[in-house]
């Protein structure tokens, strides 16, 4: 009995942490790695844009390669070495989107307009 609930709760979390980790729909990297760092903090590797890069861009093999070779020897490094031209805000802004899809691109973030 014990054992079936500890099973119930390790697969309650692990559904939980997909769903927590997971990339939003055209979300960029760079959007993600802000959203999973600012949420999760960096581990010093590339568990997020790994993560990125499985579920947005399976194709994109050398991306981890390619992000080192621009500075990017980590999730936060990515962050401020490959994307450093970020709106200073207090906090991640709405991604606007892939510019196509598998694309490691930035999106243009947009700051959003207030109304009167």
């Amino acid at each position: 009995m014990t054992e079936d609930i500890a099973a119930a709760v390790e697969t309650e979390l692990v559904q939980l942490s997909c769903q927590l980790t997971e990339p939003g729909e055209r979300e960029c990297l760079r959007c993600y790695l802000l959203r999973m760092l600012a949420e999760f903090g960096c581990d010093c590797t590339h568990r997020w844009t790994i993560r990125w890069r499985e579920q947005c861009a399976p194709q994109a093999a050398e991306l981890v390669r390619r992000l080192q070779e621009l500075g990017g020897f980590c999730d936060c490094e990515v962050v401020l070495n490959v994307f450093p031209g970020y709106l200073p805000v207090d906090g991640p802004l709405p991604c606007a989107g892939q510019p196509r899809a598998g694309s490691a691109l930035p999106c243009a973030v947009r700051p959003l307009r207030r109304s009167a």
